[in-house]
């Protein structure tokens, strides 16, 4: 019996909280606003003579972090590359068209390039033979090619050590900078690997 009326009791209590009743509307005005706060913010930084922002120059480089801005960089430079490429493969020719019946002012799929390699009187060897024949030597030409392979390898290792941080490998500090090492290693080894070819 005592059980049913402290269960009673308690719905009771429960429904008091939880039923309709009389609250009361309070508006509590606030200290600051977040314009104030920021003035006061900015004054304080200034009477301490700190900078604006943390800026490059007082950061001491370090190998991760170069090797993150540089992977950033090999990305964009990688991607407007074969934009370009691509786009200077899809320049349409006034006037060409694939089909021999009509000329169209524009046709798809016939392009300056398509049609110069087409249309060049002889095979890649014989121009490869011409570039040789300018006699630049083979450490002018070997230096270009490295240097053609260095991003492609580079941000190719580099995104096989983001994958492998994607997996939750190698993340603690000194395993980021051997990585970072071994993917320079192995940047340099494979392009002057793809030089030599």
């Amino acid at each position: 019996m005592a059980a049913l009326a402290l269960r009673g009791l308690g719905r009771r209590c429960l429904l008091a909280r939880l039923g309709p009743g009389p609250t009361l509307h309070q508006s509590i005005p606030m200290a600051t606003t977040a314009r104030e706060e920021m003035r006061r913010f900015w004054e304080r930084n200034e009477r301490a003579g700190r900078p604006l922002s943390p800026h490059v120059s007082i950061y001491k480089w370090s190998l991760p972090m170069a090797m993150s801005i540089s992977h950033r960089g090999t990305g964009v430079a990688l991607s407007l590359g074969v934009s370009l490429f691509s786009l200077v493969c899809s320049v349409p020719i006034p006037g060409v068209s694939l089909s021999p019946f009509q000329v169209y002012p524009c046709s798809p799929g016939v392009s300056l390039f398509s049609v110069a390699a087409l249309l060049l009187p002889e095979h890649f060897p014989h121009y490869l033979a011409q570039v040789r024949a300018l006699s630049l030597g083979p450490a002018l030409v070997c230096s270009a090619k490295f240097l053609l392979a260095l991003p492609f390898c580079y941000h190719t290792w580099n995104g096989i050590r983001h994958l492998a941080w994607d997996l939750g490998k190698g993340l603690k500090l000194p395993q980021v900078t051997q990585s970072g090492v071994l993917v320079l290693a192995l940047t340099l080894l494979s392009s002057a690997a793809l030089a030599a070819l």
